[in-house]
């Protein structure tokens, strides 16, 4: 269970530009949830990935992950438990190495590194099969270098990689953003095949208002840094892509645009 208490985060604090983001923000996701989140830019959506990831740090509340604050805790600590898949493909791999020598790096996550050898052979077979099950024809590519592949064999990869070691949660900021529509679907349909086979507590950023509607079991909507909207199961599955237009539209409205 991962828990926001009472979180407050202001960007330049003291000058003419100080800007309140969340101001006593609250938070609950259960274990085992699918949770979208949408909103307009600026709504605190990817603030609240790095928030919960560590990449920025927060004025005053606690993060509490089954009960432990790891409010403190380091961004480098917390990704040992927490798998993330950026918006830009090129982040989630390294383009200079090859396919193998991602695949060794990803599976060697959070285990102690010495001066042996980066790649066990005696894996090469497995790094092939978790490879064939993207269809992509990437576990005959091998020894190819990463930064010759598309922007949507690079974001598979980077979902497979994230989940290949045991991890609590799994952070999606806008993963399909930068991706063709055709290629986009293909890397939403693996990846609620990768939440449902390994059981994943999963928050997808998205601005893709049908996706946030066909996938998960939550919907939220986020607008200045309160939530608007948390549907959850029955009422979730009710939600239709008008009822989150009208909302945009109803904001829209309010704040004069």
């Amino acid at each position: 269970m991962l828990k926001l208490q009472g979180i407050s985060k202001y960007y330049n604090p003291g000058t003419v530009n100080e800007i309140c983001l969340f101001q006593d923000f609250n938070l609950t996701i259960q274990d085992g949830e699918f949770v979208s989140v949408v909103g307009s830019n600026g709504s605190g959506k990817t603030s609240m990935l790095n928030i919960i990831c560590g990449s920025i740090p927060i004025d005053s509340g606690k993060i509490m992950v089954n009960d432990i604050d790891i409010t403190d805790l380091p961004e480098f600590k917390r990704q040992r438990k927490i798998g993330r898949v950026y918006q830009n493909p090129a982040m989630g791999t390294s383009p200079n190495m090859t396919i193998l020598e991602n695949m060794s790096l990803a599976d060697n996550k959070g285990k102690r590194f010495d001066l042996g050898r980066g790649t066990n052979k005696k894996r090469i077979d497995y790094y092939r099969e978790s490879l064939r099950s993207l269809n992509l024809g990437l576990e005959d590519k091998m020894d190819v270098p990463v930064g010759s592949l598309s922007g949507g064999q690079r974001q598979a990869m980077a979902l497979l990689m994230v989940t290949m070691t045991p991890i609590e949660f799994l952070i999606l900021d806008e993963h399909t953003a930068a991706l063709d529509p055709k290629t986009a679907e293909l890397i939403m349909e693996l990846t609620d095949k990768v939440v449902r086979e390994k059981n994943l507590t999963t928050i997808m950023v998205t601005h893709n208002l049908r996706y946030a509607v066909e996938y998960g079991n939550r919907l939220l909507m986020m607008h200045q840094g309160d939530i608007v909207i948390d549907q959850s199961g029955d009422a979730k599955k009710d939600i239709k892509i008008e009822n989150l237009l009208e909302k945009f539209n109803e904001i829209s409205i309010e704040c004069g645009n």
